[in-house]
């Protein structure tokens, strides 16, 4: 496609008469992109359950770092991603971001094929994986350029909510095509029992669990020429003045994506226990994310060229404090809904999945496998779907009501959902027949998963509203990849807490979290010092 040097969605002539055709062309040809981005960051969550069935020689613990690391790599991308519309255009970005997603879905694919494959390749490739996190901030950067304000809530919902659903098609997807030989390579017999959509797989049962990693290069390879012949660049001033020859562009993308996988590597190493990395304590976490963060920015600055000033110009975000604000809040709600994502099916294997009984030493013993117990791979899906189809709704609700009003809402059912997980979880957790608890822990949770949702859509809408045409499309990919650090921060802090026989903690912190978050939403834009009246 062409590149587009006049684009003015605010004037409705224009809009009426060629804008909203382009836009929503590709709006739609973007999320199929980003879904399958999601799914390729995330099937470490779905992957390493089926390890654990199959019995891959790894530690539970050694099982939950493959989602951290993705998560965390996943989230530091969003860094430089936020800026690459301006850099490298929307269709350059589109197009090379969904063709990287080969590399980790490739390595996958062959990776599984063994279960001697030591667990530094699979920690690669699930640092690999991040590539597939990093493409949202560039998604909803590029398709807030495309539509008016007065639209935003629904397109960039629909972009992110769909996008989203990259989740659940993965849960339901790889489960399902672990159960038949489509893309060659041997079984491998399951030890526990599995599962998949419509029920129970008894042990014994053979699996091609390789081809969770080949599914999807059915889906990348047209995606990828769908973007490069469906796509546009906006060759204007707000979004890429300056557009790169195709080349030069994949140049710039890549640089500053290694700038990312840097900066990742630095913090794993400094948080993975021996013999990954050092093993920090684990509040170490907290300030490893800061310096992240705050590391990734600085090289950044320091990129030569026409980078530069681009960059300068795109880091004016960092000097509105409501930057800050709606990261923080944003953070409660996507940052809840991918950590969740990202933790679900294997919180549930690992606390309904065994029995808890009291040893003979008088310790808790959490190894023996529950027979009653759900399956995490039947179940898993729901949470995820939800929270990504119910997302539209909440960005259709706030044109309607505002934002920060619908922000508020959720945020309240967010504290409730989450102190009720917290108490089925502790009463599973000490439980010999955790099965007793699962439903009403499993109901509460999918609560949770669809405020999450709608706080997602509501807000999209308070950060269009808040910010101009120029900062919106970086503000939007800054607070996202902050937020995705919960796909990092929720397997960790639920490995954690596992770990220390008290995964209930993990949820009650999360309810402090989403507490101060409610204060903030209501002090900044509902209480009477507010700058923006419920925007």
């Amino acid at each position: 496609m062409s590149d587009i040097t006049k684009w003015d969605p605010e004037n409705e002539q224009f809009w009426e008469s060629e804008g909203k055709r382009i836009a929503n062309r590709n709006l739609w040809i973007s999320i199929p992109s980003l879904l399958n981005g999601f799914a390729v960051w995330l099937y470490w969550g779905i992957i390493t359950v089926q390890m654990l069935n199959l019995g891959f020689p790894f530690a539970k613990p050694e099982l939950f770092t493959l989602m951290a690391i993705a998560g965390l790599t996943g989230a530091t991308l969003r860094i430089p991603s936020s800026f690459f519309i301006r850099i490298a255009g929307g269709r350059n970005t589109i197009f090379f971001s969904t063709a990287l997603l080969m590399i980790p879905a490739i390595g996958a694919g062959l990776a599984l094929q063994d279960k001697e494959t030591p667990l530094w390749v699979f920690q690669i490739l699930a640092f690999l994986s991040g590539f597939g996190g990093g493409n949202f901030a560039s998604s909803m950067s590029n398709i807030s350029f495309f539509f008016p304000k007065k639209q935003q809530g629904l397109a960039l919902g629909l972009n992110a909510g769909l996008g989203n659903a990259g989740v659940t098609t993965m849960q339901i997807l790889v489960p399902l095509v672990m159960t038949f030989g489509i893309f060659g390579g041997d079984p491998m017999t399951l030890v526990t029992s599995s599962g998949t959509l419509i029920g129970k797989i008894p042990a014994g049962s053979d699996t091609y669990i390789h081809n969770a990693g080949f599914i999807w290069l059915v889906f990348l390879i047209p995606l990828a020429f769908a973007g490069w012949f469906g796509m546009n660049n906006l060759k204007v001033d707000h979004v890429t003045p300056h557009l790169p020859s195709p080349i030069g562009a994949f140049s710039m993308i890549t640089m500053m994506l290694g700038i990312g996988f840097m900066t990742a590597a630095a913090g794993l190493y400094v948080i993975l226990p021996d013999p990954t990395g050092i093993g920090a304590p684990g509040w170490a976490k907290w300030p490893v994310i800061a310096g992240i963060l705050f590391m990734t920015v600085q090289i950044l600055k320091l990129l030569p060229g026409d980078i530069k000033p681009n960059l300068k110009r795109q880091f004016k975000i960092f000097e509105n404090k409501h930057t800050w604000v709606m990261s923080i809040i944003y953070t409660m709600t996507f940052g809840s809904f991918i950590g969740y994502s990202a933790g679900f099916a294997l919180a549930i294997k690992v606390v309904f999945g065994f029995t808890h009984v009291m040893g003979a030493d008088g310790a808790m013993m959490h190894d023996v496998a529950n027979p009653n117990g759900p399956s995490a791979l039947m179940y898993a899906w729901m949470g995820p779907f939800i929270g990504a189809l119910i997302r539209p709704i909440g960005g259709w609700m706030a044109d309607k009501m505002g934002g920060a009003k619908v922000t508020q809402y959720v945020s309240l059912t967010m504290i409730g959902s989450a102190l009720g997980v917290a108490y089925f979880l502790a009463a599973a957790y000490q439980s010999a027949t955790p099965e007793e608890f699962f439903f009403p822990f499993f109901i509460l949770f999918l609560i949770l998963f669809a405020a999450t949702g709608i706080g997602n859509g509501s807000t999209f809408r308070t950060i269009a509203m808040v910010f101009d045409k120029e900062q919106a499309g970086p503000v939007l990919g800054w607070t996202s990849a902050v937020a995705a650090y919960g796909a990092f921060i929720i397997p960790k802090v639920f490995g954690e807490q596992i770990k220390a026989a008290t995964p209930e903690n993990a949820l009650y912190g999360f309810a402090i979290f989403y507490t101060v978050c409610l204060v903030l939403n209501w002090w900044y834009y509902l209480g009477p010092k507010r700058e923006f009246d419920n925007p």
